[in-house]
């Protein structure tokens, strides 16, 4: 394998699936390996339609970052480069029915491959040319009132189970860096949106459920902000971060589009329903069905990203609108692709947290 080969952990899944073909296609002299352990959202079918000259730089191993022996052998036999490290259960609703996955995968698993990456570091023949990016979330900082940023100094406040798990893991790569001096990297990333997004996510379930007019299942008051960053912007600022971050910081990145989710599905009943002719009486609005509020549900997100603007010339090049757009028209013509991930789990899944949960 040649000297310029990413690890990418997690790489079957949305944000990973999305980085691997990006990086694929902008950077022709790099090679990837793709460790992911296919959890109810890693799809490895993501890559079956790379061309000739992709899959030649393109390796897929199904195995867990939590086994260290196989860990080793990858280091040693691919002499990686980079780490870019997307492994993780992400999801808060499933964190809180079962919080013990995400401590397992995301504090136990990301400690794995620290250990795995850091005693190759010390061993490696270049050792400064070697990065390990983390790749995080803004959740870790709890929520925020009507004003005011999340900025990389924002103490952390996790709320429920899947940030608290993700906000060990940050600290966990940053003492690895203080402490062992692994040139390590941190970004906390705003809401993601794309294609290959697993269809539990509010943008995606929102958007089958309106084409199959199914109830728009939407928490508490439907008021609750995010900060919308388009999965390919997310990608690009990740390359930026690896190739000219500096060991040891942390990056903020947001696609400085806040939106309550209300706004999101209002957009995207109106913008399906131009697509599939419905007409004004016939609107997907009236599928929103309002549903007990989330356990724990942050209020507001919204990212400073001033850092990464300044320092690595970054900025997302989408609009929010155009987007979106895109979003949906990539859902609206993959549906071979969704009908492969509605398994079982899933539908299970949203009865448990949605049906079983409605408002009396």
């Amino acid at each position: 394998m040649p000297t310029n080969t990413i690890l990418v952990t997690g790489g079957a899944g949305f944000i990973g699936t999305n980085f691997i073909r990006n990086t694929l296609s902008k950077r022709p002299d790099l090679y990837i390996v793709n460790l992911d352990a296919l959890t109810y959202a890693g799809n490895p079918g993501n890559f079956n339609d790379l061309d000739a000259a992709m899959a030649k730089r393109y390796k897929f191993v199904h195995g867990d970052i939590r086994d260290t022996g196989l860990l080793q052998k990858l280091f040693k036999e691919n002499k990686f480069k980079s780490v870019v490290h997307f492994a993780a259960e992400s999801h808060v609703d499933r964190s809180i029915h079962g919080p013990e996955a995400f401590l397992e995968a995301n504090v136990e698993g990301t400690f794995r491959l620290l250990e795995a990456a850091g005693k190759y570091w010390e061993t490696s023949e270049k050792p400064e040319v070697f990065r390990f990016l983390h790749v995080s979330t803004d959740e870790v900082y709890g929520s925020l009132e009507a004003e005011g940023y999340f900025t990389e100094k924002t103490p952390y406040d996790p709320s429920s189970p899947y940030s608290a798990s993700k906000a060990a893991s940050d600290h966990f790569v940053r003492a690895y860096f203080r402490t062992y001096g692994l040139p390590t990297l941190i970004t906390n990333c705003s809401n993601n949106y794309g294609p290959y997004q697993f269809p539990e996510k509010l943008i995606p379930l929102m958007i089958l459920n309106i084409i199959e007019e199914k109830p728009l299942p939407l928490y508490g008051d439907g008021k609750n902000v995010r900060d919308w960053l388009y999965v390919a912007d997310h990608c690009d600022a990740l390359i930026r971060v690896l190739e000219k971050g500096k060991p040891g910081e942390t990056y903020n990145i947001g696609g400085g589009a806040e939106m309550k989710n209300i706004e999101i599905v209002h957009g995207l009943c109106d913008l399906l329903d131009a697509r599939l002719n419905r007409s004004v009486n016939d609107s997907s609005r009236g599928l929103i069905n309002f549903v007990e509020d989330r356990l724990g549900h942050d209020r507001r997100y919204a990212i400073d990203a001033t850092k990464i603007r300044k320092e690595l010339d970054w900025q997302p090049k989408y609009r929010f609108e155009d987007a979106l757009e895109k979003t949906v028209d990539w859902y609206m013509n993959n549906m071979e692709w969704i009908d492969s991930v509605r398994s079982g789990e899933y539908r299970k899944w949203i009865e448990l947290n949605y049906q079983s949960r409605k408002k009396e």
